[in-house]
């Protein structure tokens, strides 16, 4: 959180987390395709020759106000790809809420377990609470034929009373509910350290 009282504004940061190919992006290709433009700003993304997120992707929208503060919801992806591990610590640092989106395909149970624990390790390197920070499991790829059970999905990842939405981010299904949740999460924290 960082509050620029000259412009009455409150900056809070959403980082969207999870291996490679999860549907990171994707989410805020919905959502940036999705909110009233006034409301919004660019999609920002560093991309490689393939299309992968190569740093980050950003976007920025505005919410009402909160305590006479304009708040400012600035939503991120980490790449999932394991050779950027420098780069995700780096987009994790100063983030607010968490929504970490996993593969519903079979075959990345190992790949979601590696960057869940990818997750908590960077969390604690950076002295954030695993426990205390706001944080939505977004289940992506729901509309594949062989999707992985979500008790799977909650056993392998091991859950905590996070809140969990299933998704299908392509066709933009459980993408609002997921970002409503996380803001939601973020603000209530928010209104809880400013008192």
């Amino acid at each position: 959180m960082f509050i620029n009282w000259q412009l009455r504004e409150l900056n809070l940061k959403v980082v969207y987390y999870g291996p490679a190919l999860s549907g990171k992006t994707t989410n805020l290709e919905q959502i940036h395709a999705k909110v009233d433009p006034k409301r919004r700003g660019e999609l920002v993304s560093l991309k490689t020759q393939e299309d992968r997120t190569l740093y980050f992707d950003f976007l920025q929208i505005e919410l009402g106000k909160i305590s006479g503060l304009t708040p400012k919801i600035h939503l991120y992806t980490v790449p999932g790809q394991s050779y950027y591990e420098a780069s995700r610590k780096l987009v994790l640092r100063g983030a607010d809420g968490v929504v970490f989106v996993a593969d519903s395909t079979p075959n990345r149970l190992r790949a979601n377990l590696e960057s869940w624990q990818n997750l908590k390790t960077h969390l604690a390197s950076l002295e954030i609470s695993f426990t205390d920070i706001p944080m939505v499991v977004q289940f992506n790829k729901r509309d594949l034929p062989n999707a992985t059970a979500i008790t799977t999905l909650k056993n392998v990842l091991r859950l905590n009373g996070q809140p969990t939405f299933e998704a299908t981010a392509m066709q933009g299904q459980g993408v609002f509910e997921t970002l409503k949740t996380i803001i939601n999460g973020v603000v209530k924290q928010v209104q809880k350290e400013m008192k």
